[in-house]
């Protein structure tokens, strides 16, 4: 049978494990993660906040402040992209299965033929092939686990720090005007 013509069909296996023999990784492409609305407006405001409080004590010492680069909204709504590699593999039972794996692995650490055993779990997309959590690969006995970039390594350290201090901010301001009352 000519397999150009007639492909193997390909099955999606949700049970948490899997265990079989790397038949091929297929071309990684990017995805992008979807950062919510309402974390992002939290979040830049609350470091408004913080910028406004840092410009307001630096005209009053006559310092200046500096901006420094800031992100447009466009570009933080966006959300940060991660590769994604279709995993063919060959389970024990001979069935065929696709599975993705979201994030950066060495080049090196899956090879075809390697006997691997893989911790999934569906997506929320039901149209998309189960996501590899961590691999073990039994042939070389290494443990892999890709990593994948979340909201808040997308926001970065500098705006999260700058939202809580506005947040402790808005906070010692309400205490005083409680207090005070």
């Amino acid at each position: 049978m000519d397999h150009e013509l007639f492909p193997e069909r390909v099955a999606w296996r949700t049970g948490p494990v899997v265990t079989g023999h790397v038949v091929r990784l297929l071309e990684g492409y990017s995805r992008e993660i979807k950062v919510g609305q309402p974390v992002l407006v939290a979040v830049l405001t609350t470091a408004g906040l913080f910028r406004v409080t840092l410009l307001l004590l630096a005209s009053v010492l006559r310092a200046g402040a500096a901006s420094g680069a800031r992100r447009r909204w466009k570009d933080l709504r966006k959300g940060p992209e991660f590769l994604v590699t279709p995993l063919r593999l060959r389970d024990d039972t001979g069935v065929l299965c696709e599975l993705e794996i979201h994030g950066h692995l060495p080049q090196s650490a899956l090879e075809p033929r390697d006997h691997i055993q893989v911790t999934v779990r569906p997506q929320k997309d039901a149209g998309l092939a189960p996501r590899v959590e961590k691999i073990v690969n039994l042939t070389t006995g290494q443990l892999l686990t890709p990593r994948i970039p979340t909201v808040w390594s997308h926001l970065g350290p500098a705006l999260l720090l700058q939202a809580v201090i506005g947040l402790l901010l808005v906070g010692g301001i309400t205490a005083v005007i409680v207090l005070a009352t």
